[in-house]
């Protein structure tokens, strides 16, 4: 089938599945695929300045959004995969809705965001040019198995890169010899300073007694490291230092995880841009980015936001109820277990849900509501309602909670269902 046939109909899907209320961030890339198997590869191929893949347990959405903001801030055109659709089939439906009817994709370098297996996949067609991993953490089990496989998949990606890769300093599964001596790409760092390191502890620091937290003991030259060295988690200002400069920023984004995910952007624009880079151009440009959809997103509803904060894992759980840790917003959590998800909830049982004790839950949905609720009770955590059904308890969590700022902790389908059932209230932003 020809190229030009095979781009009217897979965009043509595309704006059906939007129609339908849905993103079509991934049945149209997925029929693309099946038609021609090279459909992205021989089109990304084509841009002047390579493709980045972003990889990595937590981070992956919002630290795509922030290095595409600031290499957009460098005079570079971006093309990436917005929704966070970040199987292969994803990129091929975001690249739909950009390209022109000839196959035309009007940017300068591709940042895509890549789930670890379907990566290993991706860069057998398309080697990337640079390429950053966030972290391992232990996520869907049922899936990815034990974490050292789940390395395994990341070193695959960092190995097929050809010009610049950038690790986590502070991740042991990383940041040692056997991850990086098969990476022939230039190998640069980020992480948090040895002050900071308590706030983001690495799998094995989660899962020991030892309080002392563990790094690598891998070399590293300090010209090529960005480090997290200070932070204000009320403000959400930070510090971020490279070449031996300090640089004061106050960023939109909430969570002291975002301020992390912020600095490894920043590591991997210096290695993208070069000795080109302005740094007053791409810190003005840090201070402006807003949170990903679903990932610290605040919609108003009746004068009251209403915060949308994705969980995944143990470690996202943990640092999320760490960031909004604040007893005037009424609760939700919505909890599914499709296969975006995760099938195994098992994970939940690592979260510390301490912090919601004093105010309790207003409202707990989703296929898991009633291992949640459970989870909970063994926290002594009370709960004020169980629905299952996703667009029942977001009406009756906002009807009852309709003068107070509320939040909701979700999974990831569960998030796509709570954001469509908010747009009868108000303005949702369409992310395709």
């Amino acid at each position: 089938m020809k190229q030009k046939l095979i781009i009217s109909l897979g965009q043509s899907l595309r704006w059906l599945a939007q129609k339908r209320g849905g993103s079509g961030s991934a049945l149209p890339g997925l029929i693309v695929e099946k038609l021609s198997p090279n459909f992205a590869s021989d089109i990304l191929k084509m841009l002047p300045n390579g493709v980045v893949i972003i990889s990595g347990t937590n981070g992956k959405t919002t630290t795509t959004k922030i290095v595409c903001e600031l290499l957009e801030s460098q005079g570079l055109k971006v093309f990436t995969n917005r929704t966070g659709s970040n199987f292969s089939r994803g990129v091929s439906a975001a690249i739909l809705g950009s390209i022109n009817n000839v196959g035309q994709l009007d940017a300068d370098i591709a940042v895509l965001e890549l789930d670890e297996a379907h990566g290993v996949h991706f860069v057998k067609k398309v080697r990337p040019t640079h390429c950053l991993i966030l972290n391992v953490m232990r996520d869907q089990l049922d899936r990815f198995g034990e974490i050292d496989y789940t390395a395994d998949l990341l070193q695959k990606i960092a190995s097929s890169t050809t010009t610049s890769v950038v690790i986590n300093q502070n991740d042991p599964r990383l940041n040692n010899p056997k991850f990086v001596e098969s990476i022939a790409a230039d190998i640069s760092y980020f992480g948090a300073s040895e002050q900071l390191l308590k706030l983001f502890p690495s799998d094995d620091d989660m899962r020991t007694s030892n309080s002392k937290i563990t790094t690598s003991s891998a070399s590293i030259t300090k010209s090529k490291t960005t480090i997290l060295k200070k932070i204000d988690p009320q403000s959400n200002s930070a510090c971020i230092n490279f070449d031996g400069v300090d640089h004061d920023v106050n960023l939109q984004l909430k969570g002291v995880y975002n301020l992390l995910n912020a600095t490894a952007a920043v590591a991997l624009v210096r290695q993208i841009v070069g000795p080109k880079l302005d740094s007053s151009k791409m810190f003005r440009a840090l201070e402006k980015v807003t949170p990903a959809f679903g990932r610290g997103e605040s919609i108003t509803i009746n004068s009251q936001p209403v915060e949308i904060i994705l969980v995944k894992n143990p470690s996202g759980f943990r640092l999320s109820l760490t960031s909004f840790a604040n007893s005037n917003y009424a609760t939700m959590i919505a909890i599914n277990d499709n296969y975006a998800d995760g099938r195994d909830m098992s994970w939940l049982w690592d979260v510390d849900f301490d912090s919601l004790r004093t105010n309790g839950v207003s409202m707990v949905s989703g296929v898991r509501a009633y291992d949640m609720a459970l989870r909970l009770q063994y926290d002594l955590v009370s709960f004020q309602q169980i629905i299952p059904e996703i667009s029942s308890a977001v009406d009756e969590f906002i009807a009852k909670n309709d003068d107070k700022p509320k939040r909701i902790f979700c999974s990831y389908t569960a998030m796509l269902a709570i954001r469509k059932s908010l747009k009868q209230y108000t303005d949702v932003e369409q992310v395709s």
